[in-house]
């Protein structure tokens, strides 16, 4: 049993609230828009394993620490991680070409600030948008996931949510 904490579009602000949530994860995934290398130590400090993607704000820095797509299993499970790659019925080429030729049975994408989860029965795959756990952007929510894969399942999917305002108020 592997506890998954997921989280995009930080731009370069890990809120308090956000870090509580993920303490308890074995491993951090992060959909890109880090915004800056110190969110990936901030990351390794609530659990050495941390993955994720560059995204579009990522500057050069990234390039050489995190790819534009990852793939790989976490135990039956396989996962697909992008930043831009659309969502099941709008997906960018790029991806439905990996989708169809990779399979994973979770593909995981951000950049929208919008979090979803939606079951693609075309390609029997669960995507999740964690959408935006940062401060900047034009999302009214804050948001993360936290989940657990158990050999080939995938459960106890929970969501952090709070006003962006709220934080902006303080």
């Amino acid at each position: 049993m592997t506890k998954i904490g997921l989280l995009s579009d930080t731009h370069a602000s890990l809120l308090p609230q956000i870090a509580d949530f993920l303490k308890n994860s074995d491993q951090i995934w992060h959909a890109g828009d880090w915004g800056c290398t110190e969110i990936i130590e901030d990351l390794q400090k609530i659990t050495p394993i941390v993955k994720g993607v560059y995204g579009n704000i990522d500057g050069p820095s990234f390039s050489p620490l995190l790819p534009e797509n990852l793939l790989f299993h976490c135990e039956e499970v396989k996962v697909l991680i992008t930043h831009i790659g659309g969502y099941p019925g709008k997906y960018q080429s790029r991806i439905r070409k990996l989708i169809i030729s990779e399979k994973p049975n979770l593909y995981i994408a951000g950049h929208s600030h919008i979090l979803k989860v939606i079951f693609d029965k075309k390609y029997q795959c669960l995507h999740l948008n964690p959408g935006a756990a940062g401060i900047s952007g034009f999302h009214k929510l804050v948001t993360a996931m936290r989940f657990i894969i158990d050999k080939d399942k995938i459960s106890k999917l929970e969501i952090f949510e709070m006003e962006r305002k709220s934080v902006l108020n303080k």
